[in-house]
């Protein structure tokens, strides 16, 4: 079979065109994937260095008197948690911190929670909820 003295068999021409056309879009599908994963690594690491920091504050004394310490108030800590935030973490997918105060143990329990649905360019994935908690003793 040939076309004006080639073998149409054995071209090669065009070939290498068509495999791109076919890897492409695979390859783009898994670019996008990997920047929609490291967006959630960066909420993360938002939410983890605000708990850190909330946490770190709950433990303060911030007026020590003779009697003992002014702790600071559950609505201190979740303000200082907020301004802490950083990435993406300070975007619409974050919900107020909650604290509980266990007053027979001087603890408090700081939690904070971020949800994304993570966007693979043609498909949504499943809504994920990164939740973080961190048990504190508060002076007395």
């Amino acid at each position: 079979m040939t076309v004006l003295g080639r073998n149409v068999a054995a071209d090669q021409a065009g070939s290498t065109i068509i495999e791109f056309a076919v890897a492409l879009p695979i390859l783009t599908f898994f670019i996008y994937g990997i920047f929609a994963v490291g967006r959630l690594y960066e909420a993360n690491a938002g939410i983890q260095h605000a708990l850190g920091e909330g946490a770190r504050y709950a433990t303060l004394c911030l007026n020590p008197t003779s009697s003992g310490c002014t702790n600071p108030t559950d609505d201190q800590i979740k303000t200082k948690i907020s301004n802490k935030l950083f990435g993406l973490a300070d975007s619409a997918g974050w919900s107020t911190p909650t604290i509980t105060t266990n007053t027979t143990s001087k603890t408090k329990t700081i939690t904070v929670r971020y949800q994304e649905t993570p966007d693979f360019l043609f498909v949504r994935g499943p809504t994920i909820t990164l939740t973080r908690s961190k048990v504190v003793y508060y002076p007395s």
